[in-house]
């Protein structure tokens, strides 16, 4: 593929360049404000003044859509810019309660030959809107693995990233809009990761964007119906008004998904240690959760039993929920998110951001937030990456996924004093990190090895053998 090269003057300075990324933003990122739902995401796209934009196929919402796609190059070499492989959904939901989500996200990114490289990058951005609020965040977007020019960068939101003499980039560009007439709504965008040229280079002229990750989501609740006029004269009629039917069972106000995605091929592994029951209760009714179901399975096990980190990934949205208690979520290195709810208390590894393998130790069985006074469980559910843009409304049934995973019973925790689950006679503090001889949580279910140097006997036991953090008043959080 060749291209035609333009040749601008440079900006002349960087405080012009950034006023031209927020008009460009706005710009790309504005959205119909009707009253209504809309959303759109795309994973790559690179514009080059004067010629038509290049990239991965735009998904828009309303109709949801979910794209799965292989490798992109652009040109066929990807000495501009390739990826192994893409995926992008957008959903949206009008009406006096609106909503919208869009999710986009490119693996194993290249961009000018190796010069900027990323191992995963994902933008997801969800709005919505109600007769008397509206909300937008911009989920889990994130750049995992971020390289530029040979140093590795942890970005943070809207962050300007010098790229030499040739141009910069903008790592999590993002903004939120609310409006409160004539309905409240709420307009959101992110761009992952946005690369501009101020100079000629790698085959692109100055001018040229391209951007990585891109999802949009606006909301805004439609007016509700006007109140029904009273006639000029009374009517009479014979028939008796009927009684409404009231049969105890909460209206469901979303509906199951009866699929089953691929997770990829991988190591997971069953999320808790030892002996433990379950059956099959996803999409059974639950009138306290969002959706009015069950969103996933509920795993009964001794108070204190490890919970495991089901596959490699990042930890994130630890802490406390209404519904949930003591909860925490859990994205593999594919984009699949695991949402573990009702613990009793967290390992080390249970900190915003920490990067985990399968069967670490991440916390420990309870009955935390709704579910106390139930039996001692973990609820676990199951989010695909191609159904995030749908919200907490992506999950899908765990059990065939529970079924198939490997249980880790290999390791042995009743030698340890003052911990075996069946000698805890209360739960342990929210919050608390169990410690005996050492740092069992720290321990890893596929390394007996780990287990068996936690277990070591140590003269520093600590005051009891419980290390109890400060912990702040529980806030709630969606």
């Amino acid at each position: 593929m060749s291209r035609l090269v333009h040749r601008f003057p440079l900006i002349p300075a960087l405080a012009a360049a950034c006023s031209l990324v927020v008009l460009v933003g706005a710009s790309d990122g504005s959205a119909d404000r009707a009253a209504g739902a809309t959303a759109r995401a795309w994973a790559i796209k690179v514009i080059v003044p004067g010629q038509p934009a290049v990239g991965t196929r735009v998904l828009v919402a309303p109709d949801d859509a979910v794209s799965y796609d292989g490798a992109f190059a652009d040109p066929a070499d990807g000495s501009i810019v390739a990826a192994s492989s893409v995926t992008t959904s957008v959903s949206a939901t009008s009406g006096a309660q609106a909503s919208a989500g869009a999710t986009s996200q490119v693996t194993s990114l290249s961009i000018f030959k190796d010069e900027i490289t990323a191992t995963t990058v994902t933008g997801e951005t969800h709005a919505s809107a109600g007769a008397s609020s509206a909300s937008g965040d911009t989920g889990v977007t994130a750049i995992v693995g971020l390289v530029v020019l040979g140093q590795p960068v942890t970005p943070t939101a809207n962050q300007q990233i010098p790229l030499a003499d040739w141009g910069y980039a903008i790592a999590i560009e993002q903004k939120g809009q609310r409006v409160d007439k004539p309905t409240p709504g709420h307009h959101d965008f992110v761009t992952a990761l946005d690369i501009f040229l101020t100079a000629d280079h790698g085959g692109l002229p100055a001018q040229s964007e391209i951007q990585i990750g891109y999802a949009e989501a606006n909301a805004q609740a439609s007016e509700p119906p006007p109140l029904p006029v009273a006639p000029s004269q009374p009517t009479t009629t014979n028939k008796q008004p009927k009684k409404p039917k009231n049969n105890g069972v909460p209206p469901v106000l979303s509906k199951p998904l009866n699929i089953k995605p691929e997770l990829g091929k991988g190591g997971y592994v069953f999320p808790v240690y030892g002996n433990s029951s379950y059956t099959d209760t996803y999409g059974a009714l639950r009138s306290d959760v969002p959706g009015g179901w069950h969103h996933g399975d509920d795993i009964f096990a001794a108070l204190g039993a490890p919970v495991l980190a089901v596959e490699h990934g990042t930890v994130f949205s630890v802490g406390w929920n209404k519904i949930g208690g003591w909860r925490l979520w859990l994205r593999d290195d594919r984009g699949n998110e695991f949402y573990y709810a009702h613990l009793s208390a967290y390992s080390p590894f249970a900190v915003n951001g920490a990067i985990v393998s399968a069967g670490d130790v991440l916390g420990f069985v309870g009955n935390t937030g709704d579910a106390e006074g139930t039996p001692y469980h973990l609820h676990f559910e199951v989010h695909p990456v191609a159904l995030l843009g749908l919200g907490y409304d992506g999950a899908v049934n765990p059990t065939s996924y529970l079924d198939a995973w490997r249980r880790l019973q290999d390791v042995r925790f009743d030698t340890v004093a003052g911990w075996a689950p069946a000698s805890l006679a209360n739960a342990p503090k929210a919050g608390a990190i169990l410690l005996q001889s050492s740092d069992i949580s720290s321990a890893s279910g596929l390394d007996p090895a780990s287990i068996d140097r936690a277990l070591a006997p140590s003269a520093h036991t600590g005051e009891g053998g419980l290390l109890v953090q400060q912990q702040p008043a529980p806030k709630l959080s969606p």
